[in-house]
């Protein structure tokens, strides 16, 4: 990794961005309204998150919107409860791409709901730093 790589990574882990606030609901009223909304989907409660607005070329977004997807990605510190079980409570994670963003804290990919808990922030970041962080 170069040096610009590592400032980019430490300005989007430790680095100011925009204050958001994701849901203040207790996880049991955030499972129900998940399960209500997103029956099928999976789901992943999250706190200490960043939601990545992700800097693409136009070549790249045009190509991002074509697969049905948002250049935004979560990343996340903290898993509260992850609905299949691929996370243990407290790992981190991050997401893929998402097809969509509701009520400022649903946060959806192809596969799952991130529901973002508590405060974050919103940064951007290029692309190449976010895909750096290995799923």
């Amino acid at each position: 990794m170069s040096t610009d790589e590592y400032k980019e990574t430490a300005e989007l882990l430790y680095g100011s961005g925009e204050p958001r606030t994701g849901s203040g609901e207790s996880d049991e009223a955030l499972i129900e309204l998940v399960r209500a909304r997103f029956p099928h989907k999976s789901y992943c409660l999250v706190e200490d998150w960043i939601i990545a607005r992700v800097d693409v070329t136009e070549d790249e977004l045009k190509k991002i919107h074509a697969e049905g997807q948002l250049p935004m990605v979560i990343f996340a510190n903290n898993v509260i409860f992850d609905s299949q079980r691929r996370f243990d409570v407290g790992d981190w994670v991050r997401s893929t791409f998402a097809t969509s963003f509701q009520d400022g804290f649903l946060f959806e990919t192809r596969n799952t709901i991130y529901v973002l808990c508590g405060n974050g922030h919103e940064k951007s970041v290029c692309l190449k730093t976010i895909l750096s962080f290995k799923l």
